[in-house]
């Protein structure tokens, strides 16, 4: 049987996800995501990963215009009732993607760049949550605030959503603190926010930037997204370089340079790190030929944890969030 052009052909542990290249080839956004979450559940399924599944407390009855996905149909078997299988991450929330947009982000050394990984990565995040009855809503920046569409669950929204993360950005510089701090001003309930960004920009003010979101009660998730490239800086012939932000080019030999701007990169990546964990916030980085559904999954375990972490917080006698931190 031949394989699916939707699968990688070699015998690897994910093979039963989207191949990234095969994914970007399809040009509407939106099927995009909806190959990713499909994809997805199936890898539920199939995966050989440990650990790698969605956990789910308890059941309950199927109601009308309910996803006929999460059906249980073993339990059907055995009961002739129809049941959901409900999930400890489930509930009702309103979630604000952050997609960066600069200059940076159009750089990629295969078919693609990295905003159109991140664009995907948020569609993705946004149809599945949109499926479940949440809230959704975006923000698109470079240096400042481009898009931006209240979080909403009502019908037409979702279109509404993928056009706007269709459209590309100015290409100015990245700079998280002004847009970090539109965006803080503008949303006022607390919920989740998804952060997707290359964050190669400065980050000495990137602290006090996340600092005001969690600060008012939101949960916040981190996607630092990055081409192959520019971790190995796998270059090998003296050649003009040309920085994206600045574009101003820059001859050099990446033989002598590479340890450098390993070691340097290497910092940028601990400081992020280690400002993630003072402010509690779930930090993910993945490269652009990773599989998305993997992108998903990382999201589905933070609010996993999130939940637990919360609930533990709640019977020593702090004051209790409900299960998504909202």
């Amino acid at each position: 049987m031949p394989s699916s052009p939707f699968t990688s052909a070699s015998p690897r542990r994910d093979e039963a996800f989207v191949d990234p290249k095969a994914l970007m080839a399809i040009r509407n956004l939106e099927l995009r995501a909806r190959v990713v979450v499909e994809g997805f559940w199936t890898g539920l399924h199939r995966s050989p990963y440990h650990g790698f599944s969605v956990e789910f407390t308890e059941y309950r009855q199927y109601s009308p215009g309910d996803d006929t996905r999460y059906l249980d149909w073993r339990l059907y078997a055995r009961s002739d009732r129809y049941y959901l299988k409900k999930f400890e991450d489930e509930t009702n929330l309103r979630c604000h993607l952050l997609v960066d947009q600069s200059r940076s982000m159009e750089y990629g050394s295969l078919s693609y760049s990295k905003s159109d990984y991140a664009r995907t990565l948020a569609a993705t995040l946004g149809w599945f949550m949109n499926g479940q009855g949440d809230a959704v809503g975006l923000f698109t920046f470079d240096a400042q605030v481009l898009e931006y569409l209240p979080a909403r669950h009502r019908h037409g929204h979702l279109r509404q959503l993928m056009l706007a993360l269709e459209k590309r950005g100015a290409g100015k510089e990245t700079n998280l603190n002004a847009p970090l701090r539109r965006i803080s001003e503008l949303v006022r309930k607390r919920g989740l926010v998804v952060l997707i960004s290359d964050l190669l920009a400065p980050i000495d003010e990137l602290e006090p930037s996340l600092g005001r979101l969690t600060a008012a009660g939101h949960e916040v998730i981190l996607f630092q997204v990055l081409d192959p490239n520019e971790l190995a800086f796998d270059f090998h012939n003296a050649m003009l370089f040309q920085d994206i932000e600045s574009e101003r080019d820059v001859y050099l030999d990446p033989d002598a340079v590479r340890a450098d701007y390993q070691c340097k990169l290497a910092e940028h990546g601990e400081g992020v790190e280690k400002i993630c964990r003072r402010l509690g916030i779930s930090f993910h980085r993945v490269t652009t030929d990773r599989p998305l559904e993997f992108g998903l999954s990382d999201f589905l375990r933070s609010r996993r944890r999130r939940g637990k972490s919360v609930r533990r917080r709640g019977q020593q006698g702090a004051v209790r969030v409900g299960g998504g931190g909202i």
